[in-house]
């Protein structure tokens, strides 16, 4: 399973948020690139990263980060964060990102993702950020009436490459990840699903492992690193991929 340390980027730094309340937020004292170097001299090959700026503006506010993070580490690294047309995806692309994340954007125009996945093929991972079932658009600032289970069904067969499941009431809470609910996500999506939000200790990693759903590639691990609660030491005794 591939283990993606995170890195949320608000005003050049680290932050991390809770629930997503960009007034309810933390800041780190370290740079995006340096946290990028501890994760690489780590052993960790994927990064997830999230523009928050962009999540509020819509535009790659943070690409020279991206950019310089890509330059000089050799780390396969996927970005989200307000990304809402051809332009943003293409900047990313150019910049060597592995993945380039959907998210409000593709919910609210299926046929931009749909337009997107076959422009960019391999490149494009969706975002689905859902709440009590729903998702959720724009920074998690509103809710949308769609189902989760029900919108993915309709864009299964849009070329999707990569799936970024996110429980809204997990995240940056550390109360571990929505297991079941991504496990429903994984038996129902056609590509490779991440686990996120609400990672709380090493045991959510192994839990992750003991699921041994095919469909699901990855975990997301953010503010428990940043606080401590799981060493990078002790992490990266569980990469194996």
């Amino acid at each position: 399973m591939k283990i993606f340390p995170a890195i949320d980027i608000k005003d050049k730094k680290c932050v991390r948020l809770i629930k997503g309340d960009f007034e309810n937020k933390t800041e780190y004292e370290i740079l995006p690139i340096d946290q990028a170097e501890k994760y690489k001299d780590h052993g960790f090959k994927n990064l997830h990263i999230v523009d928050l700026d962009g999540a509020l503006t819509g535009e790659t506010v943070n690409i020279d980060v991206i950019e310089e993070i890509v330059s000089k580490f050799d780390l396969k690294i996927e970005i989200g964060g307000g990304i809402r047309n051809f332009d943003s995806i293409q900047k990313y692309v150019d910049a060597g990102v592995e993945k380039v994340i959907l998210g409000s954007a593709a919910i609210k125009d299926k046929d931009f993702l749909k337009e997107a996945c076959q422009k960019f093929p391999g490149k494009i991972a969706l975002g689905l950020d859902a709440k009590d079932g729903f998702l959720s658009l724009f920074g998690w600032k509103e809710n949308s009436n769609l189902m989760t289970l029900d919108f993915l069904k309709e864009v299964n067969n849009y070329g999707v490459s990569r799936l970024i499941y996110t429980d809204i009431n997990r995240d940056g809470m550390k109360m571990s990840p929505n297991f079941e609910e991504t496990e429903n996500v994984a038996n129902t999506s056609k590509c490779p699903v991440i686990i996120s939000g609400g990672v709380s200790s090493i045991d959510d990693i192994k839990k992750a492992k003991e699921l041994a759903n095919e469909n699901i590639e990855g975990i997301i691990v953010g503010k428990a690193i940043y606080d401590g609660d799981i060493k990078l030491d002790e992490l990266a005794k569980e990469i194996d991929a």
